[in-house]
């Protein structure tokens, strides 16, 4: 019998050997220390037949048809947090904007902003989480750049992303869609990523940890549109929450919302902590969840096929279009009563994602 060595599923590439165990002004430079950075540190974990090339720009073949592009940038604090950090929350949230247009992502671009003093091992760790997360999603980083800022005059690690994809022939999802009689169906738990992040920034803790959501979305939507590409809108609520999402449906469509208080799935842990705090549910940012409207005679099917994925186990139809009150959404209470659901005037939740 041969004993086979069993590799700890944690274990990660050990920091490559190094003039600086942290990032100096001299690695913005361009010179040999920009170059030993690259070659050690982002081509390991990106490397590529187009980035490999370290051209100013990538060349990429693209599939005919209409094209998906997004762009975004990341200043999460803290930069780790339970369930994530901001390198799996870059690539995660570049690619579910991309897929709420029904577009398969394809291409990320990657600029990191640095600041002076950054341990490398702390760069590295998010650059794993980068790479394990593109590979999941299938995805394939091909450009980017690195600067790097005075001590001081950056916290950490600012990332800044593209993404690029080719929407389906046939697929024409829009939040200026939604018709009399959809419905609004969310794929799971509300308010999860914002109460991680906050939790974790507020030393707050509870019996049952608050975890971050951070996913790729792109597979459920690809489930969803087996079903029927007739998806009127769709969207990732991450800052403003829900509640965000909705009312800038309810606007470019100009119809009412009206949701169901008790049918929109909150952990118990995350209602807690928003207790805690102070805050709605709603209007908290989400990183592995989509909304999505579609015409009330395919909605119990999308949903039966989003409850199938991994993703959506908790998915639940919480509201529907209606003719009444354009522009605005409300919520029936478990009490019977009815309330407004606005925009939040400003941001609640500063540096979430």
């Amino acid at each position: 019998m041969t004993n086979k060595l069993k590799i700890p599923e944690t274990l990660s590439c050990p920091l490559p050997i190094m003039d600086h165990d942290s990032i100096q002004l001299a690695h913005g430079a361009g010179g040999k220390l920009s170059a030993q950075l690259i070659e050690k540190l982002f081509l390991p974990r990106f490397g590529n037949q187009t980035l490999d090339k370290l051209e100013d720009q990538a060349i990429l073949n693209l599939p005919p048809g209409k094209l998906a592009f997004t762009t975004d940038s990341f200043v999460v604090d803290p930069i780790f947090f339970p369930g994530g950090d901001i390198g799996d929350l870059a690539v995660n949230g570049t690619v579910n904007d991309v897929c709420m247009s029904g577009a398969p992502p394809l291409y990320i671009s990657v600029a990191f902003i640095l600041e002076e003093g950054l341990p490398l091992e702390t760069l590295h760790r998010v650059l794993l989480s980068m790479e394990k997360s593109a590979r999941a999603a299938g995805v394939i980083i091909v450009t980017g750049d690195t600067k790097v800022v005075n001590r001081g005059k950056c916290d950490q690690i600012f990332i800044n992303t593209s993404g690029l994809g080719v929407v389906p022939e046939g697929v024409n999802i829009s939040a200026a869609n939604l018709q009399t009689g959809d419905k609004i169906i969310i794929s799971g738990t509300v308010a999860d990523h914002g109460m991680a992040v906050m939790t974790t920034r507020e030393g707050l803790s509870f019996e049952t940890r608050v975890k971050s959501d951070t996913a790729a979305l792109n597979d459920i939507v690809y489930s969803m549109l087996k079903v029927s590409k007739n998806v009127h809108a769709m969207r990732d609520p991450t800052r403003g929450g829900l509640a965000t999402s909705l009312n800038e449906f309810a606007r470019a469509s100009k119809v009412g919302i009206v949701l169901q208080e008790n049918a929109v799935p909150v952990k118990p842990e995350v209602a807690g902590a928003c207790e805690i705090l102070g805050i709605d549910p709603l209007y908290v940012a989400n990183e592995g969840k989509l909304v999505v409207v579609v015409p009330d005679n395919i909605a119990d099917d999308v949903l039966a096929a989003m409850r199938q994925h991994p993703l959506g186990k908790e998915s639940a139809i919480i509201g529907e279009v209606v003719d009444e009150n354009p522009g605005l959404v409300t919520m029936r209470t478990g009490l019977g009563a009815q309330r407004i659901v606005d925009m939040p005037v400003g941001d609640l939740l500063p540096r979430i994602c």
